[in-house]
């Protein structure tokens, strides 16, 4: 009996042997062959954008092509589930981003648990929502809007991208701090629902900085408020919500992240390489055109604690609001 379980520990001190040699050959050779990145929105949205500059300096830093593929449908659940069920191995990257935080609250029945299942590797940015309105809504401040709000209870119509996304989960926020009610209309998208505020068919709108800025330049939309703790470099005369709502902070973000059990010295080579590309002018720039802000650099476990962190925030707007996917 004792023979056998030396055996049996033999064998197992060398596979956990082999194991780590085999973690730490392919870290050396990685990537050997093209890697596949997850996009689970659509083209041409700023997760994508930001998903093909990092692809593009990757692919020129790793030798190796990084390809990006676009998988959209069911709030980004398609193409998170894909990465999920992918082999462990590295070759396969998923672009996380905000909605993969509140997706773990709006849906009840997912075959798989975000948190569990997706390594973090690597915060890229985050980009302010702005609360505007259209200028025939009176209010010219938050807190004059705050005043109208609470004078017309249900009378005002507030759009959003679509049901349990960051536009109508930072909204949610919005009434649930200050008390009042406006009625949620949502939208297959920004882009109507922005044709729907610039017509006035409804009053306000919480959205992503980058689909509304020309309008706001434009001075048909108006600006009360930038959602983030600091102003927006894009919008530098627009004050921040936290001015007046001290607890108040939302935005849409964009990070890197691979199924579970990928080698550690895999995350550990692309933490490294998507830091230094945030380090450079170039993509920041880019970023910064868009109108986000590149996230503080970190570890991983950085990156897995602000996504733990948002999860949880939104995870109580969710119920609060009683937000179900449709």
């Amino acid at each position: 009996m004792k023979h056998r379980r030396g055996r049996f520990l033999h064998r197992a001190t060398v596979a956990i042997a082999l194991s780590t040699v085999s973690w730490a050959v392919n870290a050396q050779t990685y990537p050997a062959h093209p890697v596949h990145v997850i996009v689970p929105q659509a083209a041409g949205s700023s997760t994508d954008i930001a998903s093909r500059l990092m692809g593009q300096w990757l692919s020129e830093h790793l030798a190796q092509q990084f390809i990006i593929e676009d998988r959209p449908g069911a709030g980004g659940n398609i193409g998170t589930e894909a990465a999920v069920r992918a082999p462990a191995d590295g070759y396969t990257l998923l672009v996380v981003n905000a909605q993969n935080a509140i997706n773990a609250s709006l849906y009840d029945k997912l075959s798989f648990d975000f948190i569990r299942d997706i390594a973090p590797v690597a915060g890229i940015f985050s980009v302010p929502l702005v609360m505007e309105v259209n200028p025939s809504v009176p209010a010219k401040t938050v807190p004059e809007f705050i005043a109208y709000a609470r004078a017309n209870p249900g009378k005002i119509n507030m759009a959003s991208a679509g049901n349990g996304g960051p536009q109508h989960v930072a909204g949610e926020l919005f009434k649930f701090m200050v008390g009042v009610d406006m009625v949620h209309v949502p939208y297959r998208g920004s882009t109507p629902a922005v044709t729907d505020l610039l017509a006035g068919q409804v009053q306000v709108m919480f959205d992503v900085i980058p689909s509304s800025l020309p309008h706001i330049r434009a001075a048909t939309l108006r600006p009360l408020a930038v959602t983030t703790a600091t102003r927006s470099t894009v919008l530098p005369d627009v004050p921040t919500m936290s001015d007046f709502l001290p607890d108040y902070q939302a935005s849409a973000w964009v990070g890197i992240g691979v199924p579970r059990n990928t080698p550690p010295e895999i995350i550990a080579t692309l933490n490294k390489e998507i830091n230094a590309a945030l380090a450079g002018p170039t993509i920041r720039a880019r970023l910064t055109e868009l109108g986000g802000t590149v996230l503080p650099a970190g570890s991983p476990d950085d990156f897995g604690k602000f996504i733990a962190d948002e999860t949880e925030k939104w995870g109580k707007v969710v119920k609060f609001a009683g937000i179900k996917a449709d």
